[in-house]
């Protein structure tokens, strides 16, 4: 303690202006050092950023979006967030995770109590102490590569610190500070990118300014589509048509750029062309081709993404002049101009009466009012006609002055989102900035204003949320019952915010969090709950009690179960039906239908969201209000067919997935198949004889082959195998495929077979000297080596004994055959075919095996191998990357490094901390609508691209309503009948009395009546469970007090008619 006072008393004394100048000197002079002999403090060229590393396993996620060059330029930014609450923090977080250079934190204020709402790095022995000095240490664990630090606040008149910044992002600003800071940083040169952002309560506002000529380099961040051309004509203007695979989505007056043109070479020149009259599968050169060479075949066309300059201009002169404002609903259209006028009106009154209107003082909200129609009428006239005067919802207005004062984590969440990626837009030029002002409200989280008793201060770390909602409604939200399906990236988010906001921390209050996964490197970069000594350790026990250390409160019960059908017996009936809300945080859409069939059945609110990349979606499911989570699918994913992919691949995407598999046949499928015959052959053996098709048959041969052959018992006979294997995938195969498809084939009907989009292949001969070959021999060496258990010797990670050992290889000469049969038909789903005498086959091949597997050590097995694409050092990807670069050599393909092979081959989501931080923000907004029972029309879907910048909200869709008679019902409803000693009659009887035929009962997959069936008329008088229990096996668990049956009927004309669920309690 005496440390800690002298420490105070040694900040209390000295000069805040002589600390702030000390500070920031040393912070130029180590801009300048580091930037010496650069430019311009961007760096455009990326010049000194090549220089800086990228942690390339802890960012792939991020990687996946943004691409090495904007990682480095990012890497290279210091920036400055001014304004240490909520908002504050979360932007902060979001930049040292993306791995900014460094982020100076600027908040002198003392902690107070209601900080705690939304600070989720404060605790309650940090009240007093200066903000940013008591974050400052939390925000440094996140990434220790970004260098975080904290500077004191300057005097009110100071802006020459700003010089030491790329990038500075003011919250809690006063409007009058933030013109004085936002025109220093316009007119410096280089310009310095400002934002200013602040959330009051409900209702948020941004607003950008980046200089007078800001490049963005990419304004979407979508891979440029490309075309393969099919034909293109001498003439004027030159029509370009393309293989009709996929439509083209050029636009008229875009630029496109050729290679790979075979004939009309000239157009392979790199030039950049503009396009015109673009169709689906064709489109026009604005250039004359009449006198270029004729086009023979062949050529790619890809889209040129052009730069785009903006010009920004100063706060001082948007406030009266905005410009258009960046919408997100489209049901309050005009919300945007009125929030302009309210916020620049509450800075007003803030300057009038030193503080934020007061919860629950209508005082307060009518001069409030009144200040509104003061500044309304001084923008519009200082606008000279860029800013009409509007008309004023008072009502709004009065919403707003109520809760301004308040604080909430799901605003700071999704606003502090949104502002880091425009900070990280500044540094990179990577994505279309918001140009200028954004504003934002979820006034429709507000069922009802509280009463003035209700809203007032308590002293709590909820005061920031009780000034908004009222202490009765805060205690609803600690008596939840809630549950989070999933902790990984999308489930810390919510772990933080559900603790922020006090769900489930009163006494009856339970929050369960589930997730069956560990963690991994690559998910520090975005999960922030977890640190680097968390590896290997539950996702959901440590997200867990990293909530728990924000929140003590926090009542949490951590599992390691996945919600599927056979973890009934842990989430079961009592399980579900004790749970007042459903957040759903998983990234694979089978367990999210899973969960939105349970929340259909026990009728339960289900938040869902999802991203992608800088995508990001939002879904609110009410019982009885809106749809359900599976009423609507996105289609399935375009799959390139069987043939392509083994014989005939166009693209490296194709030659990766050929890698991938073949990968997993060598190292995983077929050492389990070996070990599976070794296991027990007489099964093993039976079992083939019975399905003796094609597919049985290439896998005992793989076997054979494994246990015969290509046994190896040390690792010299490991090269060898995976020299021949080199030969075999790139010179024999390719060699037959050309002998039975040579290069002047015809198609039946005529044309040349290898039209586009096939590519012509051509063989490779091995040749030790060339890296790529030895990357292949090296890699799959080693990984042989570990499926047969053989040590690995020094010399594996010898390359001069690698190429000698390889080199010593004698390749046989290859004939190929005349008889070998290629599939080339693109519906065909297996490249192997059954044929009359596979079972003749099979059995040769099982007599091949009885011996192999009686000359080997009772003992002996294989050791499969699980693709993981994460470990850098255990040669998976090393494999994979060289199989299809040397496979993409054969067609002419361009290569890919590891990276991008990583991307592709495992199936990589991109993934960033902002996008994730904007879906959980929204969906915490939803849940408090969820919680205060709002109607359907106060719900909002999202879909957000923070790469546009886009939000798109609209109202749920209501469920589908059936009608018959007087009856009506949806999805939501089950129909339950009472009933311990009911019969089949009397069930029957039950949808008799209702207007209603049935004809057919079923419980689980098994009828148990139905009216065709004369048999069927014993079963009338038995009890239903009776019936259930006898004819349809059903077990039921031993707490559930019903079960369910689905009934088929018919209405008074013989139709058909979809009924609910039928659940018939028996006890």
């Amino acid at each position: 303690m005496a440390i800690k006072r002298s420490r105070e008393e040694k900040y209390e004394r000295e000069s805040n202006e002589e600390e702030l100048n000390t500070f920031h000197k040393k912070r130029i002079a180590a801009l300048e050092v580091n930037q010496a002999g650069d430019q311009k403090r961007n760096d455009p060229d990326g010049t000194m950023a090549t220089a800086m590393a990228i942690d390339e396993d802890l960012h792939s996620r991020q990687l996946a979006v943004y691409g090495r060059d904007t990682m480095r330029k990012m890497a290279s930014a210091h920036v400055l967030v001014s304004g240490l609450r909520g908002l504050g923090v979360e932007i902060a977080k979001n930049l040292v995770l993306a791995g900014v250079r460094a982020v100076t934190l600027m908040d002198d204020s003392p902690v107070e109590a209601a900080d705690l709402s939304s600070q989720f790095y404060f605790k309650d022995s940090d009240i007093g102490e200066p903000r940013a000095r008591s974050c400052a240490a939390k925000l440094q664990e996140l990434n220790p590569a970004v260098k975080v630090s904290v500077a004191p606040s300057p005097s009110a008149e100071e802006c020459t610190f700003l010089s030491a910044y790329n990038v500075v992002v003011c919250t809690d600003c006063p409007l009058d500070r933030a013109k004085a800071y936002d025109s220093f940083c316009h007119a410096h040169q280089p310009p310095i990118a400002f934002i200013r952002a602040d959330t009051r309560g409900l209702f948020a506002q941004v607003f950008c300014d980046f200089g007078p000529d800001f490049v963005v380099n990419d304004v979407d961040g979508e891979e440029p589509q490309v075309g393969i051309v099919s034909s293109i004509s001498n003439s004027g203007p030159a029509l370009v048509t393309c293989v009709e695979e996929e439509r083209l989505e050029f636009q008229d007056g875009e630029l496109v750029q050729f290679r790979e043109v075979e004939g009309m070479s000239e157009l392979n020149d790199g030039k950049p062309r503009r396009v015109k009259n673009v169709k689906a599968y064709s489109f026009e050169l604005e250039e004359d081709t009449t006198n270029l060479k004729k086009y023979i075949s062949g050529g790619l066309v890809t889209k040129v993404k052009e730069p785009k300059t903006l010009s920004f201009r100063p706060l001082a002169d948007c406030m009266a002049d905005p410009g258009d404002f960046l919408l997100c609903d489209f049901a309050k259209l005009e919300r945007p101009a009125l929030l302009h006028v309210a916020f620049s009106a509450l800075d007003e009154f803030v300057k009038r009466n030193g503080a934020m209107p007061r919860p629950g003082k209508t005082s307060d909200q009518d001069d409030f009012v009144k200040i509104c129609h003061e500044v309304n009428a001084s923008l519009s006239q200082q606008s000279k006609g860029g800013f009409q005067k509007q008309e004023l919802d008072e009502e709004v207005l009065k919403v707003f002055a109520a809760v301004s004062s308040g604080d909430l984590s799901p605003m700071a969440t999704f606003v502090g989102g949104i502002v880091a990626q425009e900070a990280l837009k500044a540094c990179s030029g990577k994505f279309h900035p918001i140009f200028q002002f954004f504003y934002f409200d979820s006034a429709e989280s507000l069922m009802e204003v509280p009463s003035p008793e209700d809203c007032q201060p308590t002293g709590s770390r909820y005061d920031g949320q009780i000034a908004v909602f009222g202490q009765k409604f805060q205690q609803k939200l600690e008596q939840l019952n809630a549950f989070v399906v999933g902790a990984g990236a999308l489930g810390c988010e919510f772990l933080k915010l559900l603790a922020m906001m006090g769900v489930s921390c009163g006494k009856d209050g339970q929050l369960s969090v589930t997730d069956d996964d560990t963690i991994e490197k690559s998910n520090l970069s975005r999960q922030f709950l977890f640190r680097q000594n968390d590896i290997g350790r539950s996702k959901s026990e440590v997200a867990g009690r990293a909530a728990q250390g924000m929140n003590p409160a926090l009542k949490l019960n951590s599992l390691q179960n996945r919600v599927c059908p056979e973890t009934e017996d842990v989430f079961n009936d009592s399980f579900w039906e004790g749970l007042d809300v459903v957040i759903n945080a998983l990234d694979n859409v089978k367990a999210r239908l899973y969960v939105d069939m349970r929340c259909v059945y026990f009728a339960k609110p289900l938040l869902e969201s999802g991203t992608l990349g800088p995508k990001c979606n939002t879904q609110v499911v009410v019982p009885g209000l809106t749809e359900n989570y599976g009423a609507s699918r996105d289609p399935p994913e375009k799959q390139a067919p069987m043939c392509t992919i083994h014989s005939f691949p166009h693209n490296i995407d194709h030659c990766l997935a050929w890698a991938r598999s073949e990968f997993e046949g060598h190292v995983e499928k077929n050492p389990a198949q070996v070990n599976a015959y070794l296991d027990d052959p007489n099964a093993y053996s039976s079992n083939a004889l019975k399905q003796a098709d094609g597919q049985t048959k290439e896998q005992l041969e793989q076997v054979v082959d494994a246990l015969g052959k290509s046994k190896c018992q040390t690792f010299s006979e490991c090269v060898v195998w995976a020299r021949r294997v080199f030969d075999e995938y790139f010179y024999n195969r390719v060699s037959q495929l050309v002998y039975t498809f040579p290069e002047d084939a015809k198609t039946s009907n005529g044309s040349p077979f290898w039209s586009p989009p096939k590519r012509f292949p051509r063989a490779i001969k091995f040749d030790c000297k060339d890296p790529a070959h030895m990357m292949f021999v090296r890699s799959a060496s080693i990984l042989r080596a570990q499926v047969y258990r053989i040590q690995l010797p020094d010399w594996c990670s010898d390359e001069q004994q690698l190429q000698q050992a390889a080199d010593s290889y004698k390749t046989p000469e290859f004939q190929p055959r005349s008889d070998v049969k290629i599939e080339t038909d693109p519906k065909a789903t297996s490249r192997v075919s059954s044929s009359l005498d596979d079972s003749s086959v099979v059995e040769n091949l099982l007599k091949q095996l009885e011996p192999l597997g009686g000359e080997l050590d009772a003992k002996f097995r294989l050791e499969p191998i699980t693709f993981e694409k994460d470990d850098d050092t255990n040669h998976h990807m090393e494999l994979i990357t060289s199989m299809a670069n040397l496979r993409a050599r054969c067609y002419s393909i361009q290569e890919v490094d590891k990276l991008q092979a990583k991307l592709i081959a495992g199936r990589i989501i991109p993934a960033i901390a902002t996008s994730t931080a904007v879906a959980t923000g929204l969906v915490c907004l939803e849940l408090l609508k969820v919680i205060g029972g709002a109607k359907v029309e106060a719900y909002r879907n999202t879909f957000g691209n923070l790469s546009l910048p886009l939000f798109a909200m609209a109202e749920p869709i209501p469920p589908k309503v059936f009608k018959y008679k007087d009856m009506s019902w949806s999805l939501w409803d089950r129909w339950i009948i009472e009933g311990v000693d009911l019969t089949v009659q009397g069930l029957l009887d039950w949808f008799t009395a209702k207007g209603l035929t049935p004809y057919s009962i079923s419980a689980g997959p098994s009828l148990v009546w139905n009216s065709l069936f004369p048999k069927h008329k014993e079963r009338l008088g038995k009890p239903v469970l009776e019936v259930v229990q006898t004819f349809a096996k059903l077990e039921i668990p031993a707490d559930r007090k019903h079960f369910d049956l689905v009934v088929a009927v018919e209405d008074d004309d013989g139709e058909d008619i979809d009924i609910p669920l039928v659940s018939v309690k028996f006890k």
